[in-house]
């Protein structure tokens, strides 16, 4: 009994010894990624992904280095600008390990390196800027710190890819006086639209009034140029009218017993004419040749012989 129990001890002992060897021998090495493998102490190599065997108790890996870009919180820290204002800063870094062999070798720590690093050159860089332009400039400030850490950093095998500005905290009382400057600013671009457009609509109306008696003038000129022409043209047509009125008094004198009809009519007008005047009139006015009105519309007679046209 008691030997099979040191065969059994013995053998369990020989499984885990082989059970060691292969997992310090045999490593896989994911995506992405690099082991540092040293021998009895000194560097050796760096695997890339993949299977690899290993020589047990003399090569073992001593760093494991993962090739993804990282992301690093560089924490709240409190920078002086060029015009004395204290401004809390903090942001986030993004790097990636190009050389597994300098980040294991270059330095301890290449994460807490790289942070602090990120502060000390913020201070620097937001120490020659203004408060102003702490905000209108931030892809700048970003550029001069990657530019600052990539140079930094390159012994650690590691590269830079870009610094961006989370948040920018401001004091109390800075805080009051932007606000007050900007409500200055919005209140005054609100004085200056607010005149722009009373002086447009003054613009607008005085337009409107000029329009307005430029159209005025325009109507009554052509009110008075077609008055003048209508009275033009009706006197036009009275004359004609009259012309024609005479022709044929001219032409019916001219057929037998035009002249007696004549005669007839001019004695009809004038016998009316008298009448009218002693109606609208308290004196009477009587012709001194009452008695010879035939003599009066002989004479007339006459006169219209003499006027009309020869033959």
């Amino acid at each position: 009994m008691a030997q099979i129990d040191i065969n059994t001890i013995l053998m369990a002992g020989f499984a885990l010894a082989v059970i060691i060897t292969i997992i310090k021998t045999a490593r896989v090495v994911p995506q992405k990624s690099n082991f540092v493998i040293e021998r009895l102490g000194k560097y050796s190599r760096t695997l890339d992904s993949g299977f690899h065997i290993l020589i047990p108790f003399v090569d073992k890996v001593a760093y494991m280095h993962s090739l993804k870009e990282e992301v690093i919180d560089v924490q709240r820290q409190t920078c002086v600008t060029r015009d004395n204002i204290q401004v809390g800063i903090d942001g986030i870094l993004y790097l990636q390990v190009i050389d597994p062999h300098k980040a294991s070798y270059g330095i301890n720590d290449y994460r807490y390196a790289s942070a602090q690093l990120a502060q000390t050159t913020m201070r620097s860089v937001i120490g020659q800027t203004d408060l102003d332009k702490t905000f209108e400039e931030r892809a700048k400030i970003n550029e001069e710190v990657v530019k600052a850490l990539d140079e930094a950093a390159a012994p650690w095998g590691v590269k830079v890819l870009r610094y961006e500005i989370a948040d920018i905290e401001l004091p109390i009382s800075i805080k009051d006086a932007l606000e007050q400057q900007m409500r200055a600013e919005r209140e005054r671009r609100a004085a200056i639209a607010k005149s722009e457009g009373e002086r447009q609509a003054m613009i607008n109306v005085s337009e409107g009034q000029k329009q307005e008696v430029i159209n005025l003038s325009e109507g009554d000129k052509m009110r008075q140029i077609n008055e003048a022409e209508g009275r033009a043209r009706e006197i036009e047509l009275i004359a004609i009218a009259t012309a024609e009125g005479i022709r044929q008094i001219a032409e019916a004198i001219n057929h037998p017993g035009g002249s007696e009809a004549v005669s007839l009519r001019v004695a009809e007008q004038y016998v009316k004419e008298f009448g009218n005047l002693a109606k609208t009139n308290n004196t009477m006015i009587v012709p001194a040749e009452l008695a010879n009105i035939g003599g009066a519309v002989a004479g007339l007679t006459e006169i219209l012989k003499i006027a009309q046209p020869r033959k």
